[in-house]
């Protein structure tokens, strides 16, 4: 009897150890269910830190084109007119790497430094400025020449950007061809 109380005591003691060795680590199942989670969370972050950066972009965009603006407006108030375009830019319109109007505000001392996209990979450039002369598009030609100023692309909204405040004339509305649109009359 003392024989079989040590064998089956020998072969408790076994099945313990084995169970406590068992239980001590990680199974593969295991490990694969916790790389998944990590890898889920991870995507989630990185999508929310690339939607947190293009909306960042699109507040400066925003921001680029009230200075802007600003800007024009002093430039108005010195010169009695908003500065031309030079007609070499993307279909005419004067982008900030290749327009006369940003270096006129930077060399008046309108504007602090060269704006230009965040993002800065549009061939065109994203902002887009032009003057057009009185009576453009059947404006008002009592109102004098103006100037349309505008985003292209703003990632993070629909067509037009909720901020808007719009531009058009009764031949034309800009509008419908960038996402965010200004201007302004010189009289």
């Amino acid at each position: 009897m003392i024989f079989k109380t040590t064998a089956l005591s020998a072969t408790a003691y076994m099945i313990y150890s084995s169970y406590k060795y068992k239980k001590s680590g990680f199974t593969l199942i295991e490990l694969l269910v916790v790389i998944a989670i990590i890898g889920l969370l991870a995507t989630i972050v990185l999508v929310s830190l690339n939607t947190a950066r293009a909306k960042a972009r699109d507040v400066r965009r925003i921001a680029d084109m009230k200075q802007i603006q600003t800007a024009l407006a002093l430039y108005y108030d010195a010169d009695g007119q908003y500065p031309d375009s030079d007609f070499q830019g993307c279909g005419g319109w004067d982008t900030p790497g290749d327009g006369d109007f940003i270096s006129a505000l930077t060399t008046g001392g309108f504007l602090g430094a060269d704006s230009r996209d965040p993002n800065n990979n549009y061939d065109c450039g994203n902002y887009r400025y032009y003057r057009y002369s009185a009576g453009n598009a059947n404006c008002d030609t009592a109102r004098g020449a103006f100037y349309v100023l505008g985003v292209v692309d703003v990632e993070r909204s629909g067509n037009p950007h909720p901020n808007s405040p719009g531009w058009n004339c009764p031949d034309r509305n800009w509008q419908g061809e960038m996402e965010w649109v200004t201007g302004s009359f010189e009289k």
